[in-house]
Formats: C-alpha cells, sequence, structure tokens
C-alpha cells in the first residue's frame, strides 16, 4: 500500500472513528445529580404537627427523574440524629451494590453530619420505582417517586398520555394511641417499633393512609390536606402509582373510571383494563385514566382502603384524593357556582383474597420481539422457602405481649434474621464474614409440616445471621410458601439487585409434582416485589446475574422488624464486567 493509500485509510478510520463516538455519544446517558439533605420538619396532618424526617424539607420527598441509560448521583446529607440510609427501590443496581442502601446490609448507616453519595445507572428499565429509607422504620416519612422515562425518541407502547402524576399511598406520619380521641403518640415511629419489638407484642396501627402525603377529606380535620388533580375532557393521564405505606397493602379505584394498567415495577405489561388495582407495599402500577369526553358535572373520589389477611389489628380506613374536571368556559350569561356532586368508588372487602388472586393473575409482560420475558428455562438451583410467623420465648424475668407471654417472631424457612453489626456486603468484599454471618440459610424446610393446615407442635423460630450462596450466572427457582403458624397472612416479598418472573401462584400447600405443570413460562409478569398468596404459595425464577449481596424481606415493615428476611451472596463471573467493583472511597463507616 502506497504512502497516499495509507493516509487515506487513515482519514477514513479516523473519520469512522469520530462518527462513531458520536453515534455514541448521541444514546450515551446523561448524568443527573441530585442533593438530599435529611433533616426535620414540622408537618401538620389531622390538626397534630409532628416533627418528621424529611429530604430537603418535602414530604413526600423530591421526585427522581431519569431516562434508561442515565447515571445518577444522589449526594445525601444527614442532619438529624438518626442514622440513615436510602434504598433505590427497584433500580437494579448492576455491579454497583454498595449504591443499594439497606442498612448492615450493602452498607453501614450515614451518621449525623456525614455525607455519602450514592451511584448508579440504570440500565434496561423504564417505569415508576420509587426510593425510601431502609432502617428502621425512617421510611415512614422518608421516600419519594423515581420516575425513569425511555431513551430519547423511544415512545410507549401505550398510547401516549397528555401528563403523567404520581400517586405515592403513604401511612400517617405517626401511629395512634388506643384512646377514644385517636391522639398521635408523642414518640416517632422509632420509639414505638422499639417499644413493640422489647415487649414482644404487635405495634399499634397506623392513625391514617395518605395519598402525596394528604390523608384526604374522609379523616376528620382533614377537608383541606386533599390531593386533587384536575384533567381535561378526554384526555388520557398517566398515574404512576406507588405503595409506600408501612404495613398495608392496599385496593384503589377511582369513582366512575376505567383504569388501564400498562406497567408494574417498571417493566411494561399487556395492557388490561380494571375498577380496582391492588398495590402491596414495594409495588408500582402505571395505570391510564381516561377522562370523560364531556364535563362529567360531578367530582370523582380516588380512593385507598387496606387488604388485609392478617391476624392483627389493621387500620380499616379510607384515604381519598379527588379529581375534577376543568369547567368548560362560561357562556354570555353567568351561572352561579353550582356546588357538583361528588362520586364515591366501590372497593373490595377487607379480606378479598379472590379479588386479589384474580387481579395477580392478569398481570402478564408483553412478550414481543421489543420488550422480550427472558424467562430462564433452564434452573440451575432450587429453592423451597417457607415464610410467616412465629414465637420467641420471653426472656426471664419479663412479662411479654405475645401469645401465651411470648414474643412475636418471623421467619423463612424457621429462621429468624439477626442484623449483623457490621455490613453484610463490606465482610464479604474483604473476606471478612467470621463472625458477621454463616452461608448455610437452608434451601429447604428443616422441618416439613401441613404448613397451611395444623401448625407443628414447636412454633418458636430460630435466629441467626445466615446467607445464601449463588454461583454467577446461576439461573434460580425459588417457591414461597405462606404458613398458618399464627394465622395465614399475605406477604409481599421483595428482592434486592434483580428483577424475577412469576410463574405461578396457588392456594393451600405447593405440590412439587403437580403445580410446576401450570407455570407460565411464557408471558409471567416481570417484578422485584410479589405477594406470597394468604394460605398460598408463589414461585418465581431469576438469573442471578449481578455480583454482590442482595437483601430479600418481607414489604410489611413490622415483619421485617420480627425477622422476616435473609440475604444471597452472588458470587463474581470470571469476565472483568461480572465482578463487584470496589467500594467507594465515602462509603459509611459503622
Amino acid at each position: 500500500m502506497g504512502p497516499r493509500a495509507l493516509k487515506a485509510l487513515m482519514i477514513l478510520t479516523s473519520a469512522f472513528v469520530v462518527l462513531t463516538e458520536l453515534a455514541l455519544a448521541k444514546h450515551a446517558g446523561t448524568t443527573r445529580h441530585y442533593k438530599f439533605d435529611i433533616k426535620l420538619k414540622n408537618v401538620t396532618r389531622l390538626c397534630q404537627t409532628k416533627s418528621i424526617l424529611t429530604v430537603n424539607g418535602k414530604f413526600p420527598g423530591p421526585r427522581i427523574t431519569a431516562r434508561e441509560g442515565d447515571r445518577v448521583l444522589v449526594k445525601v446529607t444527614n442532619h438529624v440524629k438518626n442514622n440513615v440510609t436510602l434504598h433505590w427501590h427497584g433500580v437494579r443496581q448492576l455491579r454497583s451494590g454498595w449504591a443499594d442502601g439497606p442498612a448492615y446490609i450493602t452498607q453501614c448507616p450515614i451518621q449525623t453530619g456525614q455525607t455519602y453519595v450514592y451511584n448508579f445507572t440504570i440500565t434496561g428499565q423504564r417505569g415508576t420505582l420509587f426510593w425510601h429509607a431502609h432502617i428502621s422504620w425512617l421510611r415512614a416519612t422518608l421516600y419519594g417517586p423515581i420516575v425513569i422515562l425511555p431513551k430519547r425518541g423511544v415512545p410507549y407502547p401505550f398510547p401516549s398520555p397528555h401528563e403523567e402524576v404520581p400517586i405515592i399511598f403513604g401511612t400517617a406520619l405517626d401511629q395512634l394511641s388506643r384512646s377514644s380521641t385517636r391522639e398521635w403518640w408523642k414518640t416517632d415511629t422509632e420509639t414505638i417499633i422499639n417499644q413493640a419489638l422489647q415487649n414482644g407484642g404487635a405495634p399499634n396501627i397506623s392513625d391514617a393512609f395518605t395519598i402525596n402525603g394528604l390523608p384526604g377529606p374522609l379523616y376528620n380535620c382533614s377537608a383541606e390536606d386533599t390531593f386533587k388533580l384536575k384533567v381535561k375532557p378526554g384526555k388520557a393521564y398517566l398515574l404512576r402509582l406507588i405503595n409506600a405505606a408501612l404495613n398495608d397493602e392496599l385496593f384503589f379505584s377511582v369513582a366512575n373510571h376505567t383504569l388501564t394498567v400498562v406497567s408494574a415495577d417498571a417493566v411494561y405489561v399487556k395492557p388490561f383494563k380494571t375498577d380496582t388495582v391492588l398495590i402491596t407495599p414495594g409495588q408500582t402500577t402505571s395505570v391510564l385514566l381516561k377522562a370523560k369526553p364531556h364535563f362529567p358535572n360531578a367530582t370523582f373520589l380516588m380512593s385507598a382502603r387496606p387488604y388485609a389477611t392478617g391476624p392483627g389489628a389493621v387500620d380499616n380506613t379510607t384515604t381519598a384524593a379527588i379529581l375534577e374536571y376543568h369547567q368548560p368556559s362560561p357562556t354570555s350569561s353567568p351561572k352561579r357556582n353550582i356546588k357538583l356532586p361528588l362520586l364515591k368508588p366501590t372497593l373490595p372487602k377487607l379480606n378479598d383474597t379472590s379479588f386479589a388472586a384474580s387481579f395477580s393473575k392478569k398481570l402478564r409482560s408483553l412478550a414481543n420481539a421489543k420488550f422480550p420475558a427472558n424467562v430462564p428455562k433452564k434452573v440451575d438451583r432450587r429453592f423451597f422457602f417457607t415464610v410467616g410467623l412465629g414465637l420467641n420465648p420471653c426472656p426471664q424475668n419479663q412479662t411479654c405481649q405475645g401469645p401465651n407471654n411470648t414474643k412475636l417472631a418471623a421467619s423463612i424457612n424457621n429462621v429468624s434474621f439477626v442484623q449483623p453489626n457490621t455490613a453484610l456486603l463490606q465482610a464479604h468484599f474483604s473476606g471478612q464474614s467470621k463472625g458477621v454471618y454463616t452461608t448455610d440459610f437452608p434451601a429447604n424446610p428443616l422441618v416439613k409440616f401441613n404448613y397451611t393446615g395444623t401448625p407443628p407442635s414447636d412454633i418458636f423460630v430460630n435466629s441467626g445471621t445466615k446467607v445464601a450462596v449463588l454461583p454467577f450466572n446461576a439461573s434460580v427457582e425459588l417457591v414461597m410458601q405462606d404458613t398458618s403458624i399464627i394465622g395465614a397472612e399475605s406477604h409481599p416479598l421483595h428482592l434486592h439487585g434483580f428483577n424475577f418472573f412469576v410463574l405461578g401462584q396457588g392456594f393451600g400447600n405447593y405440590n412439587s409434582s403437580t403445580d410446576p405443570s401450570k407455570f407460565n413460562l411464557v408471558d409471567p409478569v416481570e417484578r422485584n416485589t410479589v405477594g406470597v398468596p394468604s394460605g398460598g404459595w408463589v414461585a418465581i425464577r431469576f438469573l442471578a446475574d449481578n455480583p454482590g449481596v442482595w437483601f430479600m424481606h418481607c414489604h410489611l415493615e413490622v415483619h421485617t422488624s420480627w425477622g422476616l428476611k435473609m440475604a444471597w451472596i452472588v458470587m463474581d463471573g470470571k469476565g472483568r464486567r461480572q465482578k463487584l467493583p470496589r467500594p467507594p472511597s465515602d462509603l459509611p463507616e459503622c
């Protein structure tokens, strides 16, 4: 090759490299910076003023907005006396486990006056998620929405909405006393759960639920504290539903309107219409609401009330927001301002498990060429977990409020998780697990019994900090079985670090001989939080393609406090992109 030809080739090669870099830059994600200051703020609800933990003085906290592929940096500074961590619920955290957030699992807490930068990239996700505190019960007020938009130029696989509106369900700012006046406790939620763990009984129920931080008009002294959504006739609205409540699954409905479910846990689903949505703590569901074509001469309640199956007391109240229409322009002859009728939806009964099961089965992945359902077809590791309540003996010289002078507890495969004093991920990464955790979490119950029938004679739990270890890229099938030891109950189980496919569910005891033949391996819904049916089971599969330590727990906060949690360790793979990076320099210390 002559000099001229070589020079021409070099120019062409340089041009190709520049064009390639420009093309990559065009499609590369943006880095988005957020600053979160954890601080106290006085907030008044139901005629009671409380000092609560907030981010930047907002309740609910600020919205994080990003596009698929974006890098997100959140600088968190703790200005309060409580130790704090934040969790980016549902974000896959591919090779960024140091940013996941659960206290003593992936990090030590951010202490008073300290700062930590959460650094992660959103990969292969689009839709609605949320962030919340992940230490004790601080997520009662520390939470906010995460909105992940598709990449630029990529449309939704459903009609584009006129407007998008986060709707966050929460629990009241604090718990109530048992007095008839329903006064607020003078202490915070931390005191309440600590007292319950000390005396072994159940913590008191909440005083109210909230929509976007407001209880709504159905509570006393709350008419002004009502979220209002104003819509235009004929327009479509995407409601990004988020259940950030502490301990309650919720039914949600809008009076005289049909909702179209289009997404769950930031994964698109086959659209289907429904009058009511069931959403458990930790889940998100995006729905399209089509406004009526003409001004309806009415306003409408958007209401949520609990779905409850357990033996304990329930906050059987209803939170509501108001859907109102923009009124048409006034005619030449002015009219008096007429008060419009307010229509209320009909919600399922408190314990309507048949509706819950039916709704869950309607959720299916799109499973098309653009959005495939990559269900693992072969299984490398199989696990069977019993989930439910049990008991601990009452310490000597103490009176306990659990059944027959015991302390209430919760467990997975009868192991009630004991929180360590240092972060599991740090112990794993440094190879210093001795005295922190053991790797003998049982893959199956050590004692088999009629899980949804007569309980065994010994219903005390075992306690320990045990983890299950998975090789990189192992495909895992996990069946989770509710138990009726204290009482059958639905449990919303959340898996950090992964999405999973929900293959099937049923009532009674899981039958390993006949039930797998009914599994949906074609278009099962893909999500990060699933309700284990009350008195039943659910089967999921996931691919362990994310090295690190990953928490799995019930998202009913009281059950997590009682020990219904465990952790998976996924080992490094062989490739450079299959290993967990070193921890960031500002990672908090215990």
